[in-house]
């Protein structure tokens, strides 16, 4: 099959999917699609044992999407960007202390405390994971993945100033993730004096690939703030967006900075200096439905291929067990890397009630860590196939139980705390 019969078929099984869940299911969009693709995932298995060469053509037609690099090379600039669009500068610059603390070093304690997790529960249930492996799953499953989220939160009343700290944690620490989760794969495969000359290559990496990132984004966004102001069109400006996105995420990419961390800051200039001073009303209209739609779209797409990619994953028990035993390990270091921040800011500004409960509980594991997992399978060297492919196993696990359990629970969880306190706002009318 080619390019275009793929996308047409994931197209077309996220428009009935879709339809499904909203129509029988109920449940938020997200969990659903996804808990539809495992369902289908899993009779495509069934049939498989009676009908081999379902099988086999299943897991063809998945290879041919390669995952990984159809999101963090494809869509995720578009849906980082589509929610940065939606984010308040003056709210996020009000949330900046816990916002930066959790990205940051609330991102690397989570990192530490799931490899200590993994390497203990691999020794017990006897599957062999080096310590720096471990750390390579710690640092691909602590980021909270914005398009899970962002997701979620749509649908959600939750109160306003603790959605910005949650949306803007997820926003930025997943580009904080990637750089963190390259720096570890070159350690973990790397040996000897290549090893410690990669310790002191970390910074240096963050550096380029993060700092580097935030200010590429900043010049890309200004200079199309700085052509929209020259138009009153919102054809043109919606298209100088899609080019922004497009344009901006592929050359970020070539420059080896940041695009995820780029596409961010991009988004949060022209969704607020864009918005206020180089767009007629009838423009802002149109390009929030635009990046609505594109949003929704690629979110779909997404989360039916979270559920689809289980046809091509090895089951092997032990680290099957290993996967749900990390389960409460990874929410485990969660709490610590929210609480440990919220500690340390408390006594200098108030939050929330149950805020560390909500931010612990949605944050979300989704499709950036099953993305980078799959990568996996690039670095590592074929006697590392069954490392890979535990590894890949757990971090499923733990995505569908984050999606699956966490994200279905949300709601309830909010209501239980009397955080529900408005109604989600409805995409804007052109």
């Amino acid at each position: 099959m080619d390019i275009f019969q793929v996308a047409a078929g994931l197209l077309t099984l996220a428009a009935v999917f879709s339809y499904a869940n909203h129509r029988f299911l109920g449940l938020p969009a997200s969990v659903g699609l996804m808990f539809l693709g495992l369902a289908t995932s899993l009779g495509l298995i069934l049939a498989n044992a009676f009908w081999p060469g379902v099988g086999r053509e299943a897991v063809h037609i998945l290879e041919a999407v390669d995952f990984d690099r159809a999101l963090m090379e494809g869509m995720l600039g578009f849906l980082l960007f589509a929610g940065a669009l939606q984010v308040d500068v003056d709210d996020l610059i009000a949330q900046k202390g816990i916002v930066a603390l959790t990205a940051t070093l609330g991102l690397l304690i989570s990192t530490v405390l799931v490899a200590l997790g993994l390497y203990e529960v691999a020794a017990l249930v006897g599957v062999d994971a080096p310590f720096a492996a471990c750390l390579v799953f710690g640092a691909l499953i602590s980021p909270t993945d914005p398009i899970a989220v962002l997701a979620i939160l749509k649908t959600l009343g939750v109160p306003h100033s603790l959605e910005v700290k949650i949306a803007g944690e997820s926003l930025f620490n997943d580009g904080v993730a990637v750089v963190l989760f390259l720096a570890l794969v070159g350690l973990a495969t790397s040996s000897g004096a290549d090893a410690h000359a990669g310790v002191g290559d970390i910074a240096r990496l963050f550096f380029v690939e993060a700092v580097g990132g935030a200010l590429f984004g900043l010049a890309a966004g200004y200079g199309v703030y700085l052509l929209m102001l020259g138009v009153d069109d919102y054809q043109v400006e919606v298209l100088l967006s899609l080019a922004l996105v497009a344009g901006g995420y592929s050359l970020a990419h070539a420059l080896h900075v940041s695009g995820p961390l780029a596409m961010v800051v991009a988004g949060v200039l022209i969704g607020n200096r864009g918005r206020r001073i180089a767009m007629s009303a009838r423009t802002r209209a149109h390009l929030d439905t635009f990046w609505h739609l594109v949003d929704e779209i690629l979110n779909a797409v997404l989360f039916v291929l979270i559920g689809l990619e289980v046809v091509v994953i090895d089951f092997d028990a032990a680290w099957l067990i290993a996967g749900a035993c990390m389960i409460p390990v990874v929410l485990a270091a969660r709490l610590a890397a929210v609480s440990l921040p919220v500690a340390a800011l408390r006594p200098f500004r108030s939050f929330t009630p149950g805020a560390v409960v909500v931010m612990t509980w949605g944050g979300l594991r989704g499709g950036i860590s099953v993305a980078l997992a799959l990568s996996l399978s690039s670095t590592l060297g074929v006697q590392d196939r069954p490392l890979f492919e535990g590894l890949l196993l757990v971090t499923y696990v733990v995505v569908v139980f984050s999606i699956g359990v966490q994200g279905a629970t949300m709601a309830p969880l909010l209501r239980r705390l009397g955080l529900v306190r408005r109604a989600a706002s409805p995409p804007p009318e052109v």
